[in-house]
């Protein structure tokens, strides 16, 4: 793919059709010349010209007058600019918690996005997985012809692509942490998954405190948690203060804890009433209502 330029100038419509087969850029309008462009706002496409060249040769439209464009700035357009083609491939948003991580991962970039949901626990679902994911497993994201599945790889393909999006905490100290519980939530808690999974169409249990291997993975998740924002969270209610991957991981659990009833206080209650406000999460809740599909045992 050819690097992408933006230009400060106005590109007109009737422009389009002065292609410069080798430079293989539209003709431009000057700033010098807007006096001369159509009355019509209208006509006027965009402001910021993109052509694929840092030097465009194109045949400029100067009223037969040649012109330098050589003062004027050309910057290298930043990568965010660069992905319009983004899909991501999701289970049922009621039950599938790994859609749920990589979906927050994506939402959080800005980036505009299309979405594929495969139904799960159904016979055709594994085969309908594996259109899109090579694992067979979701979620997957398509980016143009590329195919990124896992959501620790996800996570780290949208922080290199979206750098300004924060997906990971800026302190080298906060960073290599964020990454170290993600992947422990991402490798463990097999008990806390299996006894308690995830189920947002399910109402709110009774309080309990889960016992044996599930209560343990219960506890080592609330001391992490409480690491987390004892150490980093000093400027926001999320675990290193801003939003970050890590609370992508985690915010699943939060709801596993609203559903069964796991008794929460003090700054865990503060952090799951965060995840549960976010914007994000009740995007995601809300359709995960309103799917057609139920799983009697998630």
């Amino acid at each position: 793919m050819a690097k992408q330029y933006y230009i400060d100038f106005y590109l007109t419509l009737d422009a389009l059709d002065s292609w410069d087969t080798a430079a293989r850029t539209p003709a431009l309008v000057a700033p010098g010349n807007r006096d001369r462009l159509p009355a019509s706002p209208g006509q006027i496409c965009s402001r910021r010209a993109r052509a694929t060249s840092p030097l465009p040769r194109a045949a400029w439209a100067t009223s037969g007058r040649s012109w330098n464009p050589a003062p004027h700035r050309i910057v290298k357009a930043p990568p965010e600019t660069n992905i319009t083609d983004l899909t991501i491939i999701l289970g049922n948003k009621a039950y599938s918690s790994w859609s749920l991580r990589g979906w927050l991962l994506l939402k959080q970039t800005g980036a505009p996005f299309a979405e594929v949901v495969v139904p799960l626990d159904r016979p055709e679902t594994h085969a309908q997985i594996l259109r899109h994911s090579p694992s067979g497993r979701v979620p997957a994201l398509r980016a143009g012809a590329d195919t990124v599945w896992d959501s620790l790889a996800i996570a780290e393909y949208l922080n290199e692509r979206f750098p300004g999006a924060g997906l990971w905490p800026e302190d080298a100290a906060a960073r290599a942490f964020a990454r170290a519980v993600s992947a422990e939530m991402h490798a463990g808690f097999a008990a806390l998954r299996r006894q308690m999974p995830m189920d947002l169409r399910r109402s709110p249990g009774a309080p309990q405190t889960p016992g044996g291997q599930t209560g343990a993975d219960v506890a080592r998740i609330l001391a992490i948690w409480k690491a987390c924002r004892d150490r980093f969270a000093h400027d926001g209610d999320f675990l290193f203060g801003r939003f970050c991957a890590a609370d992508a991981f985690y915010a699943p659990v939060v709801t596993r804890f609203i559903t069964y009833g796991v008794p929460l206080e003090g700054r865990a209650k503060a952090y799951s009433d965060a995840v549960m406000s976010w914007p994000a999460m009740g995007e995601w809740i809300a359709a995960a209502k309103a799917e057609p599909w139920i799983i009697d045992n998630p």
